[in-house]
């Protein structure tokens, strides 16, 4: 496919004004500058986030200047999209500590040294440091009516549910993040199509210039919410390789073509065909975990998936526990961290999930013994061992 057309249609759900637009300036050889925005909530990032890392990469190898803006002001604030309930806010020192590791883990894709290498922006470079009174002068271009049109804030207040200031605040706040670095394009989720077509507002109000918006697809479970973090279903690029290449395993066939598209960069030539979804998922899986850790250890994570799932074997490499023995299963299910409480333990036994040295376990009041290998579902196992 032709660079351009791919960029332009690979994972994209939509382009503002229009595609035909963008697509002209791309073709006259103009080089745009462009960027996303991550609030650092949390410290891991997830396959969710690599949609729009693939895309600025792709914007990077033509030669575009890529910026990667972490949040660490709006961050504190906390970014009300898709939520029912105001979010937890968080300090100066939790945002820091969550974004430590940010370039890190966003540089398996996107290069940040060589040639047109991206740079990392923080937000409190600008919002910090701004007065009340400036603050108040640039949401003067900004009306109510069109803050409060948004269908979660409309959702908060048909249900009688409180929205509080500084979440009605947080769609300027990322608006001006476009102003500050005067961007000619930014790249996120469709989830964040309000805060990006605010920016592109006020973009235009402040300095006359048109921002695009390219808004990408999202990666969604079974249930069709999307896999990130808030929903605790995220799936971090920098877990454990045979646990990364089991969560790929877990994902439903129908998304399958999808995180091909998104969050890989195989070309589409080299997709499979999903009338075989087992072969396929594996080479998803596969693929996503050589990626961030090569091939050498794929191949071990697929063994590994192989031997214990598909085979159903014992691994050799478990972890262990040590521990008096004889010793109660629940309460060996709790110390180990294989349940998160004592119902827990007892709702995975009841579900049939619990196993011993590969027997299943159904009695609440049955106990392990040394050297015996206790199992939750087919990818998790410990070995006790006596004190």
């Amino acid at each position: 496919m032709d660079p351009i057309d791919n960029l332009l249609t690979r994972g994209v759900d939509r382009i503002y004004p229009s595609r035909e637009e963008l697509e002209k300036i791309l073709r006259s050889g103009k080089k745009l500058r462009l960027y996303t925005g991550i609030d650092p909530t949390g410290s891991q990032i997830h396959i969710g986030h690599t949609t729009w890392m693939w895309k600025l990469r792709a914007f990077q190898d033509l030669g575009h200047e890529v910026i990667v803006l972490i949040g660490d002001f709006t961050g504190m604030i906390g970014d009300p999209s898709g939520k029912s309930e105001a979010r937890k806010l968080l300090s100066e020192k939790e945002i820091d500590k969550n974004a430590q590791t940010y370039k890190e883990q966003i540089g398996k894709i996107i290069r940040f040294e060589g040639e047109n290498a991206a740079v990392i922006r923080r937000n409190s470079e600008w919002h910090k440091n701004m007065s009340v009174l400036e603050t108040a002068r640039n949401m003067s271009y900004l009306t109510f009516a069109q803050i409060v049109e948004r269908d979660m804030f409309q959702d908060r207040l048909k249900s009688g549910k409180d929205l509080f200031l500084n979440e009605f605040m947080y769609p300027y706040l990322q608006a001006y993040d476009s102003v500050a670095m005067d961007v000619d394009l930014e790249v996120g989720g469709s989830d964040q199509l309000f805060n990006m077509m605010t920016g592109r507002d006020l973009m235009h109000k402040m300095k006359r210039k048109n921002k695009f918006v390219m808004t990408l697809k999202l990666i969604t479970d079974s249930s069709g919410n999307k896999i990130g973090k808030t929903e605790g279903n995220a799936i971090a690029i920098t877990g454990k390789p045979s646990d990364l290449y089991g969560q790929i395993m877990s994902l439903p066939d129908e998304v399958v073509s999808s995180v091909f598209e998104s969050c890989t960069n195989l070309s589409i030539d080299e997709t499979p065909d999903m009338k075989n979804p087992m072969a396929a998922k594996k080479l998803l899986a596969w693929q996503i975990v050589f990626q961030y850790n090569g091939k050498e250890i794929a191949d071990d994570a697929q063994k590994h998936f192989e031997s214990t799932v598909q085979n159903r074997e014992i691994p050799t490499d478990i972890p262990t526990h040590q521990t008096s023995t004889p010793a109660n299963i629940l309460d060996v299910l709790f110390s180990t961290g294989l349940a998160k409480s004592n119902s827990d333990a007892r709702r995975l036994i009841d579900q049939g999930g619990i196993k011993v040295n590969n027997i299943k376990i159904t009695n609440f009041e049955s106990e392990v013994n040394n050297s015996d290998i206790v199992s939750v579902g087919s990818r998790k196992f410990v070995k006790i061992i006596s004190t």
